[in-house]
């Protein structure tokens, strides 16, 4: 476990590179995905050793320790954010595999991993392993990443078909050139292909076990606090990165205001019109109800780990429907900013216009829209089964 020393370097690390992030985020953007110097920064402020195991030289950070950092980069750069989301709660889930697994995976102490849930491949049984190949989409970060986690499909012998999730090294991936989007563009969520890439054994974990259990096959870590719901454990994560990136905006747009008058009226300060008073506001109240909110949801997580147990179905069901609507909360608190911009807002160079197109394509990422998430909290709420197994 990480001491409050070792989480304040790093977050005293990233704080002060958010200015870089901030200025770096355009080019990133043009060029489909972060500049260089943002992993440096990140990897020098020991950002990704944070969910590394201290076995391995790792930090450890708990889930709370890990959201408080991905909070700090995507205030830099939203598409940073995302990335740094990723790849510490894939490093998280490097945990899942066997300790052989993990001394390959985290041999350096600081790595990072990218990783597709959807199961777009297939595997065939072969001595030692498996034959993998298959096509997935949407893997942000792979272009920075050492591993990448991809679930694939396996016919078991009793004719059944069962998912497993690979751990490859991205070396042996082919990465397309395809990441044209109008939002998250520096995430670089390119599509990769593996061809009869030989996966072995021991490198390969159930979804089932990964998504439901969150057990896997470790026997290093046990009830050392770490064993999250990992459903749970990454929608936190992505909260944190949310409300990163509306707390961004909420500095920008105050940055923007001194000297901005309101075109076609008398208002030559708009700081002293009523509405924006009230609209800053609101959205300052909705970035701070989603962080509180983050506690109770962080909280839970926590003492099940702690007591080496898993949350209950219900409780990861509550947290699927908290999750979203803090991310709502955020999204809601940048339109909000947004649409007291004025026209100029628009220009590339703004760098508020990218902090609201980023935030309005994350949110519509599957895990993270809110009608599904607050449908599954609902039906518990009410005494119903959650109606997904994705908990």
């Amino acid at each position: 476990m990480a001491t409050r020393e070792e989480l304040d370097a790093v977050l005293d690390g990233v704080r002060s590179a958010v200015p870089v992030l901030r200025r770096n985020g355009k080019q990133s953007e043009e060029r489909r995905w972060i500049v260089e110097e943002n992993i440096q920064l990140l990897e020098k402020a020991g950002v990704f050793r944070a969910a590394v195991p201290r076995k391995y030289g790792g930090l450890d950070l708990d889930a709370a320790q890990q959201a408080e950092v991905i909070s700090e980069v995507a205030r830099g750069c939203p598409s940073t954010g995302w990335l740094t989301m990723v790849w510490l709660t894939s490093a998280w889930a490097g945990t899942l595999y066997p300790d052989e697994t993990q001394d390959e995976l985290f041999a350096s102490g600081s790595t990072r991993v990218s990783i597709v849930f959807a199961p777009t491949g297939t595997l065939k049984r072969v001595g030692g392993g498996y034959r993998l190949n298959g096509t997935w989409r949407f893997n942000s970060g792979v272009r920075g990443a050492d591993w990448d986690m991809l679930a694939a499909a396996v016919e078991r012998e009793d004719g059944e078909h069962e998912e497993l999730v690979a751990l490859v090294p991205t070396t042996d991936l082919a990465v397309a050139d395809d990441w044209h989007v109008s939002a998250g563009a520096g995430t670089g969520s390119s599509t990769v292909t593996a061809t009869d890439l030989f996966v072995p054994a021991h490198r390969t974990v159930a979804l089932e076990e990964a998504m439901v259990s969150g057990t896997g096959r470790r026997s290093n870590t046990g009830a050392t606090g770490r064993n999250y719901g990992l459903l749970g454990y990454i929608l936190s994560s992505v909260a944190a990165a949310l409300t990163g990136i509306a707390r961004g905006a909420h500095e920008l747009f105050l940055e923007r205001l001194p000297g901005r008058g309101i075109t076609y009226t008398d208002w030559t300060e708009q700081r002293l019109h009523p509405v924006t008073q009230q609209h800053v506001a609101t959205a300052a109240n909705k970035i701070d109800a989603a962080i509180a909110l983050s506690g109770q949801w962080l909280e839970v997580l926590q003492r099940a780990a702690d007591a080496g147990e898993q949350p209950t179905d219900e409780q990861k069901a509550v947290i699927r429907g908290q999750t979203a609507y803090a991310g709502q909360l955020a999204k809601e608190a940048v339109e909000l900013l947004y649409s007291e911009s004025g026209g100029s807002v628009i220009r590339s160079d703004v760098d508020l216009q990218r902090f609201h197109r980023d935030i309005q394509g994350f949110s519509l990422h599957a895990l993270v829209q809110l009608g599904a998430n607050l449908e599954v909290q609902g039906r518990v709420l009410m005494g119903l089964e959650p109606g997904t197994y994705f908990l």
